[in-house]
């Protein structure tokens, strides 16, 4: 890792069974000064693939949710900037030199939201909603923080000013459709598990009414018509995420 840096920079990665994308992400990210993984007890090849690599710090700590966990890689972080990266993403030989420019230039931003390329089984989805997607992944650690109410989708709150890259993270978010029919659940739950601590309540209508929009939506006014049938993959099952959310919300409040 390189130590020639002016400002140093720290690499996080929460990881829970990505035996299939750890190493690939660790090697990626060769240009941080320090690696740290936070791993929810991982029951596949994951932690064996991280000890490989004496480098990585590793920290094991049981899953909560998402905003948990990043804040707990924070806590290990020790340097200034952080460079925070999921074990699906990768990071081009271009971005690489835009980051460390960044960071050993005289910015007076406090972080830097990524665009990303969106990868379907290796190819580019260029419409569904996600031609605009953007993360902020780059920032500076006593200027940022992650809101605790928020379990998935994690968000930042940031003192100070936030700047764009101009290149783009690259996310290979999906690999098949049951993993990534998954995610999508797993996801809607979450949210709303955040919904009900907030004194939401079930609405039948919407139950309904938001999983159609999301789909219409991404469909047609965002061009998910454009990315043909996996277009409509995507589509549906972003709109079954919000379809799990509003059933975990109606279960959680009968069990309540």
């Amino acid at each position: 890792m390189n130590q020639s840096l002016k400002n140093k920079i720290t690499g996080l990665i929460i990881t829970y069974n990505e035996e299939r994308n750890i190493e690939e992400v660790i090697l990626n990210l060769d240009f941080v000064d320090e690696l740290i993984v936070v791993d929810s007890y991982s029951n596949d090849e994951t932690v064996a693939i991280i000890k490989k690599y004496p480098k990585v710090k590793l920290v094991q700590n049981k899953f909560e949710n998402y905003t948990s966990q990043r804040n707990i890689a924070l806590d290990h972080a020790n340097h200034n900037w952080i460079l925070f990266i999921d074990a699906d993403e990768r990071i081009s030989d271009k971005l690489k030199s835009e980051i460390t420019a960044i960071v050993n230039s005289e910015t007076t931003n406090s972080a830097f939201y990524f665009y990303r390329k969106f990868m379907f089984q290796g190819k580019i989805l260029r419409f569904s909603g996600w031609q605009t997607d953007k993360n902020i992944r780059l920032f500076q650690k006593g200027k940022a923080e992650y809101i605790s109410t928020k379990l998935v989708h994690e968000k930042l709150i940031i003192d100070g000013t936030i700047g764009k890259l101009k290149h783009k993270l690259i996310h290979h978010s999906y690999t098949d459709y049951e993993s990534y029919k998954q995610k999508m659940v797993y996801y809607g739950k979450l949210k709303a598990k955040e919904l009900f601590l907030k004194g939401s309540k079930p609405n039948i209508i919407l139950y309904y009414s938001k999983s159609i929009y999301k789909f219409l939506y991404s469909y047609l006014l965002r061009l998910g018509i454009l990315d043909g049938k996996k277009g409509i993959i995507i589509c549906y099952l972003n709109a079954l995420s919000i379809h799990a959310r509003h059933a975990e919300l109606r279960r959680i409040s009968k069990g309540n």
